[in-house]
Order: C-alpha cells, then sequence, then structure tokens
C-alpha cells in the first residue's frame, strides 16, 4: 500500500521532497521507498528533471496499475462492509442520464431481493463512465459503447435499441401535430438538446443538415430531465428530442407531450459493458442477468 500510494502521488511530478511531505513521512523513507518499487522491476520508473520527476514509460505504467489497484482495494474495503452488514456483495454501476428509470429500479430491487447485493448507481455521459470504469472506479455500464473507440479492454453486450420523440408542452404538442414537419420552421424553434458531441445532438444536427437548413442554436444543452420537464412547463414554446422511452417517462408526469412524428433514424443501441476480466465477479454475472430479464419484459410490454 505503501508502494502504491507514493507511485499515484509521484505521477503529479512534483519534487520527491514534496511528495514525501504530503504522505507525512521523510524525504530518506521517500527515496528508499522508490528505490524498493524500481529494484522490484530492475529499472528506473522516474527521471529527475528541473520541473520535478518525470515518469518513464515503465513508470506511466507502473502509475496506471497502482491507481487501479488501489481503487480494487477501496471497493474490496466497501465489499467486505457490505457482507458484515448482511449483503454478498457491492457493485458499482455507471448509467447514461437516458436510461429510464423503468429499467434501473427493477434490476437493483431484484438484485437486491434476490442475491442481497448492494448497488450504487452513478450517472454521467458514456465518456465520462467508461473513463471510470478503465479506471477500476465502477464495475460495469449501461451506455452507447458503438460512439466510443478503444473498446479493446472493454466488452459489450447489446441489451436494447432506442428510437428518438420529439416532446414539447401539451399545447405546442398538440398544434405541431396537426401538420407534417417543416424543417425550417422547426429550425427557428427554442430547443432544448444535449450538446452536439453526444449521439443525439449529432443526429439532431445532421437531420437539419440533410433538410438543407442550419442546426437549431438550443436554448439550454442538458440531459437532465427534471430540468427539460422544468423549462418545458415553464415555456410552452420549448422543444426536444429525447429516446423513445424518456419521453413517455415525462408524458406520464404530465409536464409535457410527444409529438407523433416518426423519424427514420434510430439511436445507437444501449449496451451494458463491463472490463474484460481472467474470472468474472458472480455479482457482476448476477446484475447482467437481471438486467436482461427487465429489458426483455419491458420489450415485451
Amino acid at each position: 500500500m505503501r508502494h502504491l500510494s507514493l507511485l499515484v502521488r509521484m505521477a503529479q511530478g512534483e519534487s520527491l521532497t514534496r511528495v514525501a511531505e504530503s504522505l507525512g513521512i521523510s524525504q530518506p523513507a521517500a527515496t528508499k521507498a522508490l528505490g524498493e518499487i524500481e529494484d522490484v522491476f530492475n529499472a528506473p520508473l522516474f527521471v529527475r528533471t528541473a520541473r520535478g520527476l518525470r515518469p518513464t514509460a515503465l513508470g506511466e505504467l507502473a502509475i496506471v496499475r497502482a491507481r487501479h489497484m488501489l481503487q480494487d482495494i477501496d471497493h474490496w474495503a466497501l465489499e467486505m462492509d457490505a457482507v458484515r452488514a448482511g449483503h454478498t456483495a457491492r457493485l458499482n454501476v455507471g448509467a447514461i442520464p437516458f436510461i429510464t428509470a423503468r429499467l434501473l429500479v427493477p434490476t437493483i430491487a431484484r438484485l437486491h431481493e434476490r442475491h442481497r447485493i448492494t448497488v450504487t448507481l452513478h450517472r454521467a455521459t458514456t465518456d465520462l463512465l467508461l473513463e471510470s470504469l478503465r479506471g477500476h472506479a465502477l464495475d460495469c455500464v449501461i451506455g452507447r459503447a458503438s460512439v466510443v473507440s478503444g473498446m479493446e479492454e472493454l466488452r459489450q453486450e447489446v441489451l436494447y435499441p432506442q428510437r428518438p420523440a420529439l416532446i414539447a408542452h401539451p399545447q405546442m404538442a398538440q398544434r405541431m401535430a396537426r401538420k407534417p414537419p417543416v424543417w425550417r420552421e422547426l429550425a427557428s424553434m427554442n430547443w432544448i438538446l444535449p450538446t452536439r458531441a453526444t449521439p443525439i445532438g449529432h443526429m439532431v444536427s445532421e437531420l437539419f443538415t440533410r433538410a438543407g437548413e442550419q442546426p437549431p442554436v438550443a436554448v439550454a444543452e442538458t440531459y437532465s430531465m427534471d430540468v427539460i420537464a422544468g423549462m418545458m412547463a415553464a415555456d410552452p414554446s420549448l422543444v426536444s428530442i429525447v429516446p423513445e422511452e424518456i419521453a413517455a417517462d415525462l408524458a406520464r408526469i404530465g409536464m409535457v407531450a410527444v409529438v407523433p412524428w416518426t423519424f427514420d433514424w434510430v439511436l445507437p443501441p444501449i449496451s451494458l459493458i463491463r472490463r474484460r476480466r481472467a474470472a468474472p465477479l458472480r455479482a457482476e454475472d448476477l446484475f447482467a442477468e437481471t438486467l436482461r430479464e427487465v429489458c426483455t419484459e419491458m420489450a415485451a410490454g
């Protein structure tokens, strides 16, 4: 643990003296510990520069592995706490905001009821979640793996497709439903959208470009469902595009309505993304099994 913590702290490029001070040890003790680590690898891991320590190629690899090992140890401690409290395991799961609670709630509830597994849920965009997954901060992710490169160390299982739906204030949706979409009129409307770097943001821009119109500049860029619903309730001129099941969730609350238009494009599918492991975690496999079961029920419904 002392060696791992030293490696991670040294990644910031400070002098060995400052690293030692931050860890609460003497500079000779830090030098001795670094020497012990380098003896293990039989090669230098850092070089001294005028600005501080700089990792070698081996040093960079050692820092990455040290971070992963420390993260795994933290998870191990949390799992031990969970087992002592009567649970069998603890999972850190990431999910993009456009995953409906109708999928997540029964999955998490059944996993605990059947197997006493506790789930800690993290919400973010796919790129941020995959960064945490690669860094061992998450055990698995429900997101859009097909839009992300560098999947060699990860594996994905497609769960279900997603289609887009246009939503608006109920009064606005009723007016829009009376005629087919006119892209010039749509381009002049007030939009709430995710950023253009996201699948929906990119596809909306592509739709308007294909129609020969300038893509709209969003009034607000957000993934937050409560913010979208709240803004639409306060401003009837706003429109947005979200996945169909998210649109259905918002329509049930009554704050927005779905415009009954059908788009000829689909979003990248939702996938379960996991790290490639020599021996898969039993809790992870049980989560995947339960998730598939709920996805099947949603599709049938």
